[in-house]
């Protein structure tokens, strides 16, 4: 495993912000980080660093202690607000990071071009948007090829293009088997790109599996939208006890472990219908749900 979490406690002030977590991260896996503001996330997120230590469990780094040489070498990390100097262009910047890490300072016109940005690498950081900003600090974390990468809101400030490119860049680093852990507000795009999701509620991990299985767990409903043939709505909506929404559309909802038997019944109406859709929880249906149930 390159990051493994026992028992993880830790205490402010008398105040438990991590109670008992434990969870990994394999090489390969994208595991997203989700919880509300104030939920443990960024303490989590030090300890893992080696910022601060844990009062209680234990920590492995890439087989190592958190903050060890071995640990800071392997692991790279990504904030949300990434900062650099203003006055410096972006390949100016790169190149004073891969002195800092030993590495070929010729290197950065490539990994700037890795996070699209080889058309602005000459110029000054204090002209780059916030997205681009955090395009350079995505270039930073691939110094050193790196073994884990801890990302903090990492696509703040990115437009959905280059999200969805940034989303690419985390793929085949997945698939070079790079261990991925990142935080997100914007449920909708780790709902697809993450292999595993791990919730904290107060402090607690409430969940940690992959949203299939959440989805399972959770055993809310799903709902399947009936597009009926032209004149046939009515009958559909009758006979599968369902509601008109509009001319040919009838919604209806499910259980998981009836939406075989319920599709059966639809497609037992033959030609009264056109199509089926079936939307299942999504990623924001399921983090309500274990963070509301454990704070009930």
């Amino acid at each position: 495993m390159c990051l493994t979490l026992s028992q993880v406690t830790k205490l402010y002030d008398g105040r438990t912000v991590l109670d008992d977590v434990g969870f990994d991260v394999a090489p390969g896996e994208r595991v997203a980080l989700l919880g509300h503001n104030g939920a443990g996330k960024s303490t989590l997120m030090k300890i893992i660093l080696g910022l601060i230590t844990a009062d209680q469990g234990t920590v492995s780094v890439l087989g190592d202690a958190p903050g060890s040489h071995t640990a800071r070498a392997g692991t790279a990390y990504l904030p949300e607000n990434a900062a650099f100097h203003p006055a410096l262009t972006g390949e100016e910047q790169i190149r004073y990071y891969l002195r800092l890490r030993s590495q070929d300072p010729d290197l950065a016109p490539a990994l700037l071009a890795r996070v699209g940005l080889a058309d602005a690498a000459k110029r000054r950081i204090g002209t780059y948007s916030k997205g681009m900003r955090q395009r350079v600090g995505l270039a930073q974390a691939l110094i050193g090829k790196p073994r884990l990468m801890v990302l903090d809101e990492p696509t703040s400030g990115l437009d959905p293009v280059s999200r969805r490119e940034f989303y690419e860049i985390l793929d085949e680093l997945a698939l070079e088997g790079v261990a991925i852990l990142l935080s997100s507000h914007a449920l909708t795009e780790v709902e697809a790109r993450t292999d595993r999701i791990v919730i904290l509620s107060g402090g607690v991990m409430v969940a940690n599996d992959t949203l299939g299985n959440l989805r399972r767990r959770a055993a809310l409903p799903i709902r399947l939208q009936v597009s009926a043939h032209p004149g046939s709505a009515d009958q559909v909506a009758d006979k599968l006890s369902g509601g008109r929404r509009n001319g040919v559309m009838v919604d209806l909802t499910c259980g998981y472990d009836d939406k075989l038997a319920r599709l059966g019944d639809i497609a037992a109406l033959g030609a009264m219908i056109d199509d089926v859709e079936i939307i299942p929880p999504s990623l924001e249906d399921i983090y309500s749900h274990f963070s509301k149930g454990a704070a009930s």
